[in-house]
């Protein structure tokens, strides 16, 4: 998911995302470790996408913060 597409959801939906990523991370490290694991790309993919994940949410919650003082 690019960081385009996460920018359009709010912050709601970005920490179910949030949640979504960081619980397929878990299984892809579990499959990977009983040796099921065909793709371990995948594990690199998740991880990058989690922290563009992360990075929206804190670019958000900055640009509340600063709305909020004005």
């Amino acid at each position: 998911m690019d960081a385009k597409s996460l920018r359009d959801l709010t912050l709601e939906e970005l920490q179910e995302k949030h949640r979504q990523y960081k619980e397929e991370l878990f299984n892809l490290r579990f499959q990977n470790a009983i040796g099921q694991l065909q793709n371990t790309s995948r594990i690199l993919a998740v991880k990058k996408t989690i922290a563009r994940v992360l990075t929206v949410v804190r670019e958000k919650q900055q640009a509340e913060s600063a709305a909020g003082r004005r």
